[in-house]
């Protein structure tokens, strides 16, 4: 059930998709990358259980699969990075599939599933800022940047497959958790790690195998100590 005051409903600024491209700069080993990605306007993409049509992950252990299927970055961050790095700052700049308003790494949780369009999609962990977003803007210290503020953005499951557009809205309709993708990175990044948060993390159904494996070895240290 959906909480009392809760938002209820998140507008699609831009939906993104891309191909793989090499990313490397000038005397580097070539990677291939699908951080490039360019707004679908106005037309319905099918959302699979892996990607939505027409978009491709080069490296599928960090990106992409069943639990990664698409990546969600708050629009509201983009005033913040215009100000911190003046430039160009199209919608799609942190690889994410999906722009989205109304709904931060505050207000969102883990295991929050929302109607879009056709397709039911469940959050399933916070999105780790890599290299790769250095390399995509020349912004070395840009990665340690979205990690200190919180600015993540997260991945999301797909629980049942659609077509999906940038006109339809991210409508709300369970509340999977009380555990907010804020509290995750707080966790992850700026907490001295204590028992009760990681046992709280660990419980967490709906958190990413990969993400509840890493908090579960945290807690085992400290309960060893």
């Amino acid at each position: 059930m959906v909480g009392a005051g809760t938002v209820e409903k998140g507008s699609v600024v831009s939906l993104n998709t891309g191909k793989a491209k090499k990313l490397s700069h000038q005397g580097e080993k070539e990677i291939l990358s699908g951080i490039y990605k360019e707004a679908v306007k106005e037309k319905a993409l099918y959302l699979s259980f892996y990607n939505l049509d027409g978009d491709q992950q080069a490296d599928l252990v960090n990106h992409g699969g069943i639990d990664k299927a698409v990546c969600v970055y708050p629009f509201e961050h983009y005033k913040y990075w215009k100000n911190r790095f003046p430039g160009s700052w199209p919608s799609g700049s942190f690889g994410e599939n999906v722009t989205l308003q109304g709904y931060t790494e505050t207000n969102t949780c883990i295991g929050d599933i929302f109607q879009w369009g056709e397709a039911l999609v469940e959050v399933a962990q916070p999105r780790k800022p890599c290299h790769k977003l250095a390399k995509r803007h020349g912004i070395k210290e840009l990665p340690l940047d979205v990690q200190n503020t919180g600015y993540t953005g997260y991945y999301v499951r797909v629980l049942e497959e659609g077509y999906v557009s940038d006109n339809d809205l991210f409508i709300l309709k369970n509340r999977g958790s009380d555990v907010s993708i804020d509290f995750v990175n707080q966790v992850t990044y700026h907490h001295q790690p204590d028992q009760k948060s990681l046992k709280r993390l660990t419980e967490l159904p709906q958190l990413t195998d990969s993400w509840r494996l890493s908090f579960e070895k945290k807690l085992k240290k400290l309960e060893e100590m």
